[in-house]
């Protein structure tokens, strides 16, 4: 008789915590961390609740959005000494700065990046990324050996990244994250979500994704993400409450809530190990110094 055969290990979940966004603290949570220091010691506990990779903006002193290298330098410090291996990702984000300005911190080599591949519709504004700077961003990022997030809020984002890493622009596998639940950017709805994945898995079939849900959608995009066999973000920037009616105390509070939801979905938080592992990424220490 043949030997039965063994059901492979689920995926482990690489948990985001996205620790701060750029609302200020006044019109939000008093838990959003602001200064380096709140970040840091917010990063420091979410790292400990579960979470392995971080998505850092920095803010100014009057809690303004800011591209500021010397900013994101102290923080990426304060993260490598206190969060041992934890996946860094800086923000090139359009609050954050006008054009080149968005990418000033790469060259202090963070991990990862995240890099929008077009234009949409956010809430009152244009997120307006032109093809000429996402061409600069990408090349930045292959420069110093940053790992690009595609950053997809609808279809044509997907497709554009595909064809970048076709044209050696991006280096592959892919990682992308589908943006849902943004007031007039890609809704939240299922047939989409499978969808999105199914044409992802069609076009880059070797790359890793993460569903990000917006304010009370981010849980429902945790479960979907989870059954479906994707990566989860979490975090005050996208979310600042647990339920309708109670702020979040923490980003910390988030995490434990994905790594709570994980064993439903007979999944498991991944280690830094193999989170690194799973986005190909270098072992922890090597990772590239800044400069």
């Amino acid at each position: 008789m043949s030997e039965p055969r063994s059901t492979p290990e689920p995926t482990p979940c690489i948990v985001t915590v996205a620790i701060t966004g750029s609302l200020p603290r006044k019109k939000d949570n008093p838990a959003v961390p602001i200064t380096v220091a709140e970040q840091i010691e917010s990063t420091h506990e979410a790292f400990e609740a579960g979470a392995t990779l971080v998505h850092c903006h920095v803010r100014n002193e009057d809690e303004t959005p800011t591209s500021d290298p010397e900013k994101f330098a102290r923080l990426l410090e304060g993260i490598r000494e206190h969060c041992p291996g934890m996946i860094v990702q800086f923000s090139t984000g359009g609050r954050s700065g006008v054009g080149r300005e968005r990418g000033g911190m790469l060259p202090l080599r963070p991990d990862m990046a995240s890099l929008s591949t077009g234009s949409c519709n956010f809430p009152t504004r244009v997120y307006e990324n032109s093809p000429e700077l996402i061409d600069w961003l990408a090349a930045e990022m292959k420069r110093y050996g940053v790992k690009p997030e595609i950053e997809v809020f609808d279809l044509s984002m997907l497709f554009k990244a595909v064809e970048m890493q076709k044209e050696g622009k991006i280096d592959g596998p892919l990682h992308v994250q589908f943006v849902m639940g943004v007031k007039n950017a890609m809704p939240v709805d299922r047939e989409v979500f499978e969808f999105y994945i199914r044409t992802l898995r069609r076009l880059a079939p070797d790359a890793t994704w993460t569903g990000a849900g917006i304010g009370k959608d981010q849980i429902t995009l945790n479960r979907w993400s989870l059954e479906l066999g994707g990566h989860c973000r979490t975090g005050l920037e996208d979310n600042v409450r647990l339920d309708r009616h109670t702020l979040a105390p923490s980003n910390a509070a988030l995490v434990r809530r994905v790594v709570e939801l994980c064993a439903e979905y007979g999944r498991r938080p991944a280690t830094v190990a193999e989170a690194r592992a799973l986005l190909r990424l270098p072992p922890w220490p090597s990772a590239p110094a800044p400069g």
